[in-house]
């Protein structure tokens, strides 16, 4: 380091004197040395005289020298010991100390340039400044290299960062551009949907005209007439199956009806939109979509918002254009708008065998199913939808995950296999549930819900169901039932193995669309639907379907000829009967086709269906239709076991077996759909091994907790009388059992207006009760209230609310709701009904609506949540719609409005006093009566059906019960009894010599439960009104009755001021029962 400090000091002195140019490179033979007077001499030349030598070295010096004084004071510490004497003296004190008394520049150059200075610096100084030269030059061209690199890194900066200005650019305005072409699209959606909008108003404005016009002009309207015309129509679902027909608004001024298939049984509300937003916010998904419906595939837009879906069909699209206006007529949805909140249901679909589609189903016991272009899409529509699941009928979470679940994820996931097999749920219901999950839907004829052939005694005059000779092998498809036909069929598939196309054994299918069409040709709109498909001709007469035992035997020889049934032969009688008068043609055997030929034992279609039924619920059939289910929907549908069962069907019917995107020629594409929509389409495959069979009934027979099965009747007739110290006639008695409510008790109301909540303890002493055990067998399952019993606190039972004088206190002053906790009282003197809490007694809300006195109260069944309807019938001939929400326990769904709620719908048509009324939300059927006149059948919007007329003697109807199967039993005055059909057809009639206060039918609706005055309750069988039982007469009369929630105690409410339970059970009266058991 002193080196290199008095190398620096030495180029320094040496810089400034001499101005000769240093040599490129020094070595250390080359130095200079120099005096300081020869150095002086050699800069000046020849000098004058010491004053200009003083100036001129100041001159020289007077840059340099400020520097040497700062490089003494900086780096004293080193020079003091690298600048040493001849004697070893420090020279750099010496030095220090000329600097800091003196700051002559001649001094300084004095003392540097002396002898002991120059050797000093001679010695020390030449090798550090050569090596000094070097550090310089190898420091210079790192310098250069530095900055080259640094050059080259500020370029590559600049040039990426002018990339990036150029992508951002580029960036923005691609945004710019997608901003405005969203923009554009989103002024586009919303005029889509304004004028959408407005179509559907103008649609609905039309429909309330022809509403309005059809209730003015009807038969029992103001301006009535002698005739009225009905022609049906179908709106159907696929998760139960029962029909009512429906008003619907067309064109003619006569009103038209349509065939309804009955909701899931999650319902919680089935309520009707009110008058709301054309579009419920923003636009959340837009997609193009198409609407499936029965014989038509619509093009449209799907848009959601985020509380409801829209639906607007592409009227500019040729395929649209060229449908037949009258298909049209029976197509719903094609400018559709559905609710979230009426959203019970989501499954995933197939159509034309692949996984792009999606149907809803709704509260109203409709669905709307649509078709998306991918997968991909139908996942983003679920995730738009409110989270529902494929409801809370099949013991899985109400989740998007479940609505997005395959088939086979489904079946294995629901608990409904286990409930089947204990005989909780029917086969025909079992079999609704496995094509609903499967993928067969109401909504594509393709895909239609198939259910078996299950007699094949249709000749006999009597049919023996106790027979296993009068019933289907279901182990074997329809094809390979006859041997023959079995051997045909083999070798065709063996001979078709041979073939590029994958072997088959039959070449058409067990369910198609012209199948469903065949079947249902009578009925609308499946008869315009027919004969839209077939240039509005009908089918040749002896193809067509006339007879029950030609189709059968057609099943057997034909061997073109595959075909299964559909559910209507289970419930739905009027598609035998050609009621609408169509011209069919002639047989070659010259018979004229109308209605369908019935089996001998058959006298009417009603007695068909109602066997048909029985036989599916048959011992013979619940203990092989695990067998037939493997064919259909399980690990004999496809495969080697597929082949050695004979039910192998064509490879375009099957899931999976052609991806019709990866198609690129679209006539070949087009041609690939029209095959799949003739040859049909095979169910989802649910199970890869074998179904479970159901267990039998003797094995369930003996468990505790079988609901079904029959039971040993060593059981008492009557298990307990209960009776209140009022002495007060009970006249209205509620049986809400359900284990899961807070509170299940039986409530009674008597004459007096005095309530009790009786609880109830589930356990009647019945094997099978839920709840049972045996420490309990013994207990009564009813105790008395406790209020009631021990006469305290009277206040909280007593209804003190004054009602009118002339009412006369019935059963039907009365409505419990589901969970025990609110009862509901008309009668009262102001025109309201009332609604009292039955823990405390106290009034909680006062319903106006009537204007006259309210005279009788119903309640439609309750689902999740306690929503239900609720109809009040008035002495000002009409009946008011209402709703009850089980959540805010009000009348209305809005606890925050302080104005009076309003009725869903004000139905009319009586022109008297109205006597009694019975709601089934189920169906969505208000049937009421009125003093005088025919009962008459409201669908829950308001629409007027039919009535219900019986014999001229039967006019003043006092009863009603109806089922969720369809039977409606109607008592009039003087123990006359009807049933009719839910599409008004008298089935039967009776009188009783007895004066009836109180009926009820079974849940399965073939029981009727009767008791009057005369104290005596008796078991009928509803179909044709056959006495089954009569149970010890009492010592009073009967006013009120209900029945368990397990169908297993009738609780009676006795004009002495008691209730009393019987024990009964429905099945011992089951026909397999009284044969074998």
């Amino acid at each position: 380091m002193s080196a290199r400090v008095a190398s620096s000091l030495s180029v320094c002195i040496f810089c400034e004197v001499d101005h000769n140019p240093l040599p490129k490179r020094l070595t250390p033979s080359e130095p200079k040395p120099f005096s300081s007077l020869t150095g002086l001499q050699a800069a000046y030349g020849d000098a004058g005289p010491c004053l200009r030598e003083d100036i001129c070295a100041k001159r020289a010096l007077e840059k340099v020298a400020p520097l040497l004084r700062e490089i003494f004071v900086d780096f004293a510490p080193f020079l003091s010991r690298t600048l040493l004497g001849s004697h070893g003296q420090e020279l750099l004190i010496e030095g220090l100390v000329c600097m800091k008394s003196s700051t002559s520049v001649v001094e300084l150059v004095m003392l540097l340039c002396s002898q002991e200075w120059q050797n000093s610096i001679q010695k020390n100084a030449g090798l550090a400044f050569i090596e000094l030269i070097n550090e310089g030059r190898l420091l210079c061209h790192a310098m250069k290299d530095h900055i080259v690199r640094v050059a080259n890194e500020a370029e590559f900066i600049l040039n990426r960062q002018r990339a990036e200005d150029v992508h951002k650019h580029a960036e923005f305005e691609s945004n710019c551009a997608q901003y405005a072409a969203d923009r554009k699209e989103e002024e586009k959606m919303c005029d889509h949907l304004i004028s959408a909008a407005k179509h559907r108003d103008h649609v609905t404005a039309n429909q309330l005209k022809q509403k309005i016009v059809n209730i003015l002009t009807n038969k029992h309207g103001p301006w009535g007439v002698p005739s009225h015309v009905f022609r049906h129509t179908r709106e159907e679902k696929a998760v139960k199956s029962k029909i009512v027909f429906r008003s619907s608004t067309l064109a003619s001024q006569n009103p038209e009806t349509e065939l309804v298939l009955d909701g899931e049984e999650d319902n919680v509300s089935l309520l009707q939109d009110k008058e709301m937003d054309n579009v419920g916010g923003p636009v959340v998904l837009s997609s193009s979509a198409q609407l499936v419906a029965p014989v038509l595939v619509a093009r449209g837009t799907l848009s959601i918002t985020t509380s409801e879906i829209y639906f607007e069909v592409d009227e500019d699209d040729p395929a649209f254009k060229r449908v037949d206006p009258k298909v049209l007529v029976y197509t719903d949805g094609l400018h559709g708008k559905w609710m979230f909140s009426e959203i019970r249901a989501v499954f995933s679909r197939r159509y034309l065998l692949q996984n792009t589609a999606m149907e809803v189903f709704m509260a109203n016991r409709t669905s709307v199913m649509f078709n998306f272009p991918d997968q991909a899409t139908v996942k983003k529509v679920v995730y738009c939808l409110p989270r529902v699941g494929v409801g809370t009928s099949y013991g899985l979470p109400q989740a998007r995950r479940i609505s997005l679940a395959t088939p086979r994820q489904l079946f294995k996931s629901s608990n409904m296999t286990q409930r089947w097999q204990r005989r909780e749920i029917s086969n025909f219901e079992y079999l609704m549930f496995l094509n609903t999950i499967a993928g067969r839907t109401y909504n594509d004829l393709n895909q239609y819900p198939v259910f078996p052939w299950v007699l094949t005694n249709y000749e006999s005059e009597e049919l023996d169901l106790t027979l296993p000779g009068n019933f289907r092998d279901l182990s074997k498809p329809v094809g390979a039932l006859n041997p023959k036909r079995a051997a045909f069929y083999s070798e065709r598939y063996e001979s078709g193995e041979e073939d590029q196309t994958p072997p088959c054994h039959y070449d058409s299918h067990y369910s198609t669309a012209a199948t469903t069409l065949h079947w249902l040709v009578r009925i609308e709109p499946f008869t315009t639907f027919f004969l839209g498909a077939n240039n509005n001709k009908f089918d040749h007469p002896d193809c067509t379907f006339s007879a029950i035992t030609r189709s059968w035997r057609n099943c057997q020889r034909d061997t073109s000829d595959v075909k299964e049934l559909i559910p209507e032969f289970y419930y739905l009688p009027e598609m035998l009967v050609n009621s609408n008068g169509y011209h069919l043609g002639m047989r070659e055997d010259g018979t004229m086709i109308c209605d369908v030929d019935l089996p001998a034992w058959a006298k009417k279609p009603e007695d068909f269906v109602r066997i048909n039924r029985m036989a599916l619920e048959s011992e013979f059939v619940s203990c092989q239709l695990h067998q037939w289910i493997d064919l259909i929907f399980g690990y004999k549908q496809r495969g080697p076991e597929a082949v050695r069962a004979l039910n192998v069907f064509h490879h375009l019917t099957y899931e999976g077996s052609v991806s019709l995107d990866s198609i690129a020629d679209p006539l070949l594409r087009e041609a690939t759909e029209a095959q799949i929509q003739s040859f049909g389409q095979t169910p989802s495959q649910l199970l890869i091994e074998p179904h479970p069979p159901r267990s039998s009934a003797m094995h369930l027979c003996f468990l505790p907790q079988s609901p079904l099965m029959f039971k040993d009747q060593m059981q008492q007739d009557v298990i307990m009388v209960l009776k209140f110290p009022s002495n007060s006639p009970v006249t209205h008695v509620a049986a809400n059992t359900l284990p899961h409510l807070t509170v299940p008790a039986v409530v009674t109301v008597t004459c007096s207006r005095l309530f009790a909540v009786n609880r109830w303890h589930n356990t009647v002493g019945l094997r099978g009760a839920p709840g049972y055990s045996l420490e309990q067998a013994h207990h009564l399952p009813i105790e008395m209230d406790s209020l009631v019993a021990n006469n305290t606190g009277s206040n909280k039972r007593q209804i003190t609310d004054l009602v009118d004088q002339s009412i006369q206190i019935t059963t039907h002053c009365f409505v419990v709701t589901a969970d025990n906790r609110y009862i509901l009282v008309c009668g009262f003197w102001d025109k309201s009904f009332r609604v009292y809490s039955s823990e405390t007694g106290k009034l909680t809300q006062i319903i106006f609506g009537h204007w006259d006195v309210v005279t009788c109260l119903a309640r439609s069944e309750s689902y999740i949540g306690g929503d239900c309807y609720i109809v009040s019938g008035s002495r000002d001939a009409t009946l008011l719609l209402w709703y009850w929400s089980g959540r805010h326990h009000i009348i209305g769904d809005n606890p925050n409005n302080g104005d009076y709620p309003a009725p869903r719908a004000v139905l009319t048509g009586h022109d008297q006093e109205v006597a009694c009324v019975a709601v089934c939300a189920e169906l969505g059927l208000v049937i009421s009566g009125a003093k005088e006149g025919p009962c008459l059948v409201h669908t829950i919007t308001g629409d007027l059906l039919r009535a219900l007329e019986g014999p001229d003697s039967y006019q003043s109807p006092r009863l009603i019960s109806v089922s969720s199967e369809g039977h409606c039993i109607i008592c009039y005055e003087r123990g006359r009894f009807c049933n009719f059909s839910i599409n008004g057809k008298l089935l039967a009639q009776m009188e009783v010599n007895d004066t009836t206060r109180a009926i009820l039918l079974s849940s399965d609706g073939h029981n009727l439960v009767t008791g009057g005055d005369n104290g005596v309750v008796e078991v009928w069988q509803a179909c044709d009104f056959r006495k089954l039982y009569i149970y010890p007469g009492c010592d009073a009369g009967i006013r009120a009755m209900d029945l368990s929630h397990d169908q297993r105690t009738l609780i009676t409410g006795m004009a002495s001021g008691s209730i009393v339970a019987f024990n009964i059970d429905f099945n011992r009266w089951h026909y397999e029962h009284q044969n074998r058991y």
